[in-house]
């Protein structure tokens, strides 16, 4: 069964986003998706649902969400917090990483993300309307999503009831763990535009996020990168997110998942998979360096991420919110093993 949310306040460029829409690069239809998969099926883990179901991708000050019809559990991930408003007055605070159960009439107000990008989940994950193969927004060819676009007020957002013990909510009292240190690269496929002393730049020099900045991609400055005798320019190929294109100026641009599909700019690297999720949460100002990897190391890089993503949905626990009484407790241990009835007199054991 159908359960409705309705977008009280529609927040800061909130997007529904999911796994990519996936197979159709050839027509010239961005991936799209969320920045962050690995954070967007740490978020549906809350809630059971499937690593890829649709949410909201949340990059600044997060929406209010009300409950109109059905039951709906909602899952906050990333360093966000929300504050459950009952429809009779009642509030809870909604940490990070917890779930969080809505009535009819209940509200949500989720608050700003305190740093990159956080996801919020529902039951059984956002079931807007399908378009080539998924629910992503693309807004630049207003694809997926509502309407393609960001939330406002009065969308409403159709989800699943959901199914099982309302008062029994679910957390991981820790974020999950990602990889730090310089963001890894695998060289090419036009690292011989670039000269020696470029690429030396490139991967022992720190860049920084400019304001130019969307899901499109980020600008980087820093060190100009110096073009080869080959040029600045190459006959247009195809591009994916995380190629790293260097027009004439030199200075380094990285696409993200909303990017074009094909360009003309050589490409000096590109990020591993592993490491995509990572670039989503950068904000103007941060500080980027790279290095270099080879692709057996990406692959291992890929398949720890996938191994730590388990332990962390393995370490998911459920928990009762102050003020639900625990019924399991209260009949399977706080009972005496027997009764007596009060017409009659007790009459002691005797040992």
């Amino acid at each position: 069964m159908s359960a409705l949310i309705e977008v009280v306040e529609g927040g800061v460029s909130v997007t529904v986003q999911d796994g990519g829409r996936r197979g159709y690069r050839s027509i010239g239809v961005p991936l799209s998706g969320a920045l962050d998969p690995a954070q967007l099926a740490a978020a549906n883990a809350l809630l059971g649902n499937a690593p890829s179901a649709a949410a909201l991708e949340v990059p600044l000050g997060g929406p209010t969400l009300k409950a109109v019809s059905g039951t709906v559990r909602v899952a906050l991930g990333g360093a966000v917090e929300g504050k459950l408003v009952g429809s009779k007055g009642s509030v809870l605070k909604v940490p990070a990483w917890h779930t969080a159960t809505l009535f009819p009439g209940d509200t949500i107000q989720i608050g700003g993300v305190a740093r990159g990008i956080a996801y919020v989940a529902v039951s059984g994950g956002v079931e807007v309307p399908l378009q080539l193969g998924s629910r992503s927004t693309y807004q630049r060819a207003a694809l997926g999503g509502v309407n393609g676009r960001a939330l406002a007020r009065g969308d409403r957002l159709p989800c699943a009831r959901l199914d099982g013990d309302p008062w029994l909510e679910f957390r991981n009292a820790e974020a999950p763990v990602r990889a730090d240190g310089p963001i890894r690269v695998i060289l090419g496929p036009q690292d011989d535009h670039f000269t020696a002393e470029a690429l030396a730049n490139f991967l022992g020099q720190p860049y920084r996020v400019s304001r130019d900045l969307d899901r499109m991609g980020m600008r980087l400055e820093g060190v100009a990168l110096t073009h080869s005798a080959l040029g600045a320019e190459i006959v247009s190929d195809g591009v994916t997110p995380g190629a790293i294109q260097v027009p004439a100026n030199g200075q380094p641009i990285v696409l993200l998942a909303d990017c074009q599909t094909s360009g003309g700019y050589p490409k000096i690297a590109t990020v591993i998979r592993a490491d995509l999720g990572r670039l989503g949460h950068l904000r103007p100002g941060a500080e980027i360096r790279f290095a270099s990897v080879t692709h057996a190391e990406a692959v291992r890089a890929l398949q720890a991420e996938a191994e730590a993503l388990a332990r962390w949905v393995g370490g998911i626990e459920s928990f009762r919110p102050p003020g639900v009484i625990d019924e399991a407790a209260l009949y399977g241990d706080n009972l005496i093993s027997g009764m007596l009835r009060g017409d009659e007199p007790f009459v002691p054991a005797i040992e």
